[in-house]
């Protein structure tokens, strides 16, 4: 998959150092993202194969679940462009101040 705006992530890890868990979040993160492009996602299920714990909503957003949930990653998946954007990044508490749906 291709993945695109890497930066919503990184520019997330640059303003939180010293965050509680944030080191382990980008190690987590980084995991993520290799996998991510390595992986050929066609369908929603094949997210789910390779991420069982991650939340699938419509018109392709996914949520997944970084450092045990501690932090949430938003995604708008195009399963047949094969790419991957990358809408949000942050704690589970600042997720739950979003809308997954339209973020």
């Amino acid at each position: 998959m291709i993945v695109v705006r890497t930066d919503i992530p990184d520019d997330y890890f640059s303003t939180h150092p010293g965050h509680q868990g944030i080191d382990a979040a980008a190690k987590q993160y980084r995991a993520w993202l290799t996998l991510a492009k390595n992986s050929v996602w066609r369908h929603p299920t094949d997210v789910t194969r390779s991420h069982p714990k991650a939340s699938i909503l419509k018109a392709g957003r996914v949520v997944f679940n970084i450092k045990a949930n501690s932090y949430r990653l938003v995604c708008q998946i195009n399963y047949a462009a094969e790419t991957v954007e990358i809408r949000f990044f942050g704690t589970h508490s600042e997720y739950d101040q979003i809308d997954a749906e339209t973020v």
